[in-house]
């Protein structure tokens, strides 16, 4: 057929034919439509039933509302130039652009030379350039590589730092992203996180343990405990229908209260001390740096990369793995097919809350080794929502963002030293990149960028199609 698609009664249906067929070779030209209506045709007779089944079966050529598929490599571009991770980039850099603006509305010298900016635009425009490259070129050379310091090994230090502060927010981010998949909306990471540092600690100070047993032991506390206030809200929702939203942010304040109770107790406080915070943490159960004692980052970020694995194998190659996606994508179909959701929901939470506990364990066994307060989640726990909508809940995706929020918070403090940049612009920051990636036809229309799951139809054939019309 001419127009390389089939239609149906009055042409609302279409099949578009596969690559490769004979039908999709002959597409070349478009026939104009006979004339029924021509006397001697099989449908000019009144009451031949010819007439209306040649026209239901006739092609409608001539249309223009016909949707062709694109090229495979057309199909191709639009998918990676207007998909999910296009639009996280295209995010990130809008975000930056209106943090560049902010950076020279709040400087001094641009507000000073504005007042000028007729007379000698020039210097509005020099301090401009100069108040943001200089911001930006200090948030580089604070998170990833200072070609001024000495040697090598202090010139990369700065990376370090970045994944140091990466490392919590990629392990939460991994169990608000679980969360996501399957459907639950898990904002308890503040709550885990401190449940899950108080388990790890008080094992760390409590128990005297051989070298390695007593990580390990430390490590495995904090990850059931975390897993066990996560499912909790698993457990809830499951029986009771409960909110997970709510549920959640209830938790975040019992845990904190809760924490910040036994702290003033035996349990948790320092002996002989009346701030509430844990006694040190024995040099055993800590985390070892990986790299010397001169950098911070320490055994935590290993287990980050392998719960990053663990994640990864969990979702796209496990049973298990295919129920959540199959109960977030519908749950009422799932339990048509035979899963048992309210289980799902609570193994889910629980794995959830595990991972974003081992964010808190990642704090507390840290090199510092100075025991742990109330706020020892500072703010991550938020942070880790941020982390996953970045990385479209993916496991190594979450692994990137998590990397480049990681980057943010170690350079936004060498900003805030070398230039005087308020580190709340890096919070804007962060902000605005969510706000874009949760609007990506904002993006798309910004750098005009086609919608992957519109239909497509090749120039060539809509204009042969619109001459066809006209020659009619």
């Amino acid at each position: 057929m001419s127009d390389g698609t089939r239609h149906g009664l009055g042409g609302a249906q279409e099949e578009p034919i596969t690559p490769g067929s004979d039908e999709a070779t002959s597409t070349t030209e478009v026939s104009p439509q006979p004339d029924t209506d021509a006397p001697g045709t099989a449908a000019s007779g009144p009451g031949s039933t010819a007439t209306a089944s040649t026209a239901a079966t006739a092609p409608r050529t001539g249309s223009t509302d016909a949707v062709e598929p694109p090229s495979r490599w057309r199909r191709a571009f639009t998918e990676i130039v207007g998909g999910s991770v296009m639009i996280s980039i295209l995010a990130v850099v809008l975000a930056m652009i209106a943090g560049g603006i902010l950076i020279a509305v709040t400087d001094e010298n641009v507000q000073a030379a504005s007042q000028y900016f007729f007379a000698r635009p020039g210097d509005t425009l020099a301090a401009i350039w100069e108040s943001v490259s200089g911001a930006y070129v200090s948030l580089f050379q604070g998170a990833i590589f200072n070609p001024k310091r000495g040697d090598f090994l202090t010139q990369i230090k700065p990376f370090t730092e970045t994944l140091t502060f990466a490392t919590p927010l990629i392990a939460a981010g991994l169990g608000v992203g679980l969360a996501f998949r399957v459907g639950l909306f898990n904002i308890g990471g503040r709550g885990q996180m401190i449940i899950a540092a108080a388990c790890a600690g008080w094992v760390g100070f409590t128990f005297h343990l051989p070298y390695g047993l007593h990580m390990v032991v430390a490590v495995l506390a904090g990850l059931i405990g975390g897993g066990i206030w996560g499912g909790i809200v698993g457990l809830l929702k499951a029986r009771t229908g409960a909110h997970e939203v709510i549920v959640t942010i209830m938790l975040n304040y019992v845990a904190f209260y809760l924490v910040s109770y036994l702290l003033r107790t035996p349990i948790l406080q320092a002996p002989g001390s009346n701030n509430p915070k844990s006694p040190p943490l024995d040099d055993t159960a800590t985390f070892f740096p990986i790299l010397g004692p001169q950098f911070n980052l320490t055994f935590g970020f290993v287990l980050v990369i392998a719960a990053t694995v663990f994640a990864w194998w969990l979702l796209n190659k496990s049973a298990l793995g295919f129920q959540f996606k199959a109960v977030g994508l519908n749950p009422n179909a799932a339990r048509v097919a035979g899963i048992n959701v309210k289980n799902i929901y609570v193994y889910a939470m629980l794995i959830s809350g595990a991972l974003v506990g081992l964010a808190g364990v990642s704090q507390v066994l840290g090199p510092q080794k100075a025991g742990f307060t109330s706020g020892v989640d500072a703010g991550i726990g938020f942070d880790a929502i941020t982390v996953a909508l970045l990385g479209r809940s993916k496991p190594w995706g979450i692994f990137v963002a998590g990397i480049l929020f990681g980057a943010f918070k170690a350079g936004g403090f060498s900003m805030q030293a070398a230039e005087g940049i308020p580190i709340d612009i890096v919070l804007v920051v962060q902000s605005l990149i969510v706000l874009f990636i949760a609007a990506p036809p904002l993006v798309r229309a910004v750098f005009r960028l086609p919608d992957p799951s519109a239909p497509t139809r090749p120039k060539k054939q809509k204009a042969r199609a619109q001459k066809a019309v006209a020659a009619q």
